[in-house]
């Protein structure tokens, strides 16, 4: 054992140091793509055990690469370089209570988001974000990522949910901006430096959080369309109609819908046809008044009446509510179980969602003939998962992953959208970043990363190149 070892060892007592070899996945993403042998995992109780590590880490010179959940997919929580040392927020859970008049309310980083909304059941307050990886992932690592979700378009991303943070800097002072206040211009804003720079700026250990009523009302509808086209003409009608009650406008295609019948369990199709593309809706109130269900009803009426939708089905129960959702949220698992896939996540202005899908479609086929696209996302920010299955047959890409990749990229940048919608950059997609964003942009991230990590010792190959 060497120095650093035996320190953060005695620093850490039992249970809070593991070497490698006790390390066991966490050493490696979850898509098995990236992850070198660390020298060991840190499991701090504390924000003063965090800055603890980092201090010392700091002193010996050795990478420092902070985890949460390790649910991301882009490779950004595991160890770019043998001997890094990862810092696991795993153990500090804690959920404070929340402020109903502040709207508000303070976590440790290593809170998991499904424990935060169990935690609010009650209260009459809801923590807005909603995501697939919801039982596993951490508040730290959401904040690293910036995430999205599937209510992004009515309640922001993660860093419109961050009121303040409590951060470790890389020499291992501790920044404290736990305020619980919407309204805060001393300056630049420094908690939002840290939505989104996955852990290459310092260690997220607390947060305040921004609540939201619970919603009263809620109704869901399934639908089927039979193109993009129709997608965005409905989307657009109803968020005109109903705006400010859409919380969910979730699409998915037949492709998707394919996979899912045939690959997983316990879900069937709640319609009486097929179709294209199929779209979940869902609108929410905090008001017993708001006739919703009149509002969703009279909006599924003028969407067939102008062919927009072809069919339809409220849910009737929270049961059938659970069920739609089920479809949307195992398009990633049922792609998964078909066997090899290359996922895409990218954002186009949901004008030309449309546009984006008939064009990337041919770059596809130009690329490998009889791919299988099964684009899939959040109509309402125009978020895509554009993910690819081989042709019907075939069990890998050939040579074709890394052009796919480019091309499909390049595309969204030129319709004025994102390669990077929600998932963030990681380790996947960084040179695909200096390839696809002006030097101007990646020059002013390098040099925010170089004056808060002088020595390049936060999760180093992450976000900008050069430096792990």
């Amino acid at each position: 054992m060497n120095d650093l070892q035996t320190r953060l060892s005695e620093t850490l007592g039992r249970g809070g140091w593991l070497a490698a070899d006790e390390a066991g996945g966490r050493t490696r993403d979850w898509l098995d793509r990236f992850g070198e042998r660390p020298l060991g995992i840190a499991r701090p109780a504390s924000t003063e055990e965090v800055a603890g590590i980092v201090a010392a880490c700091a002193e010996a010179g050795v990478p420092i690469v902070p985890q949460g959940g390790n649910t991301g997919l882009c490779g950004a929580a595991v160890a770019g370089q043998a001997g890094a040392v990862i810092l696991t927020l795993e153990r500090m859970t804690r959920i404070g209570e929340a402020d109903a008049d502040a709207g508000c309310i303070e976590v440790e980083a290593g809170a998991v988001l499904s424990d935060l909304h169990s935690a609010l059941d009650g209260t009459g307050l809801i923590f807005p974000l909603h995501l697939g990886a919801e039982g596993s992932a951490r508040i730290g690592g959401l904040i690293g990522t910036n995430a999205g979700g599937s209510h992004a378009a009515r309640y922001g991303m993660m860093q419109d949910l961050v009121l303040g943070v409590e951060a470790v800097l890389a020499d291992g002072s501790v920044w404290s901006g736990l305020r619980a206040v919407q309204k805060d211009n001393a300056g630049y804003q420094l908690r939002k430096l840290f939505c989104g720079a996955e852990g290459t700026l310092g260690i997220v250990t607390k947060a305040v959080l921004r609540l939201h009523p619970a919603p009263a009302r809620t109704e869901t509808a399934l639908l089927a369309l039979p193109d993009a086209a129709s997608l965005i003409a409905f989307g657009t009608a109803l968020r005109r109609e109903a705006g400010e009650f859409v919380t969910g406008l979730e699409f998915f295609c037949e492709t998707g819908m394919e996979l899912v019948l045939r690959n997983v369990s316990g879900v069937d199709l709640p319609l009486d046809s097929r179709a294209p593309f199929y779209l979940l809706v869902e609108l929410t109130c905090g008001s017993e008044k708001v006739p919703l269900s009149e509002i969703l009803e009279a909006a599924l009426e003028s969407g067939m009446e102008a062919g927009h939708v072809t069919d339809g089905a409220l849910a009737m129960s929270e049961a059938q509510r659970a069920h739609f959702w089920r479809l949307r949220e195992e398009q990633p698992e049922g792609q998964r179980l078909e066997g090899k896939q290359l996922k895409h996540d990218i954002s186009v202005p949901p004008g030309r969602l449309a546009a984006f899908l008939e064009e990337a479609e041919g770059i596809c086929e130009a690329a490998l003939p009889g791919v299988r696209i099964n684009p899939f996302g959040h109509l309402g920010d125009g978020n895509v998962h554009y993910n690819l299955s081989p042709p019907e047959g075939s069990n890998d890409f050939g040579d074709t992953a890394q052009r796919l990749g480019e091309e499909i990229g390049a595309l969204a940048e030129r319709m004025g959208g994102s390669f990077a919608a929600e998932h963030g950059l990681g380790r996947s997609k960084i040179a695909l970043a200096d390839r696809l964003r002006s030097e101007t942009e990646r020059r002013a991230m390098a040099r925010i990363k170089a004056a808060l990590d002088p020595e390049g010792l936060m999760n180093p190959g992450v976000i900008v190149p050069g430096d792990g």
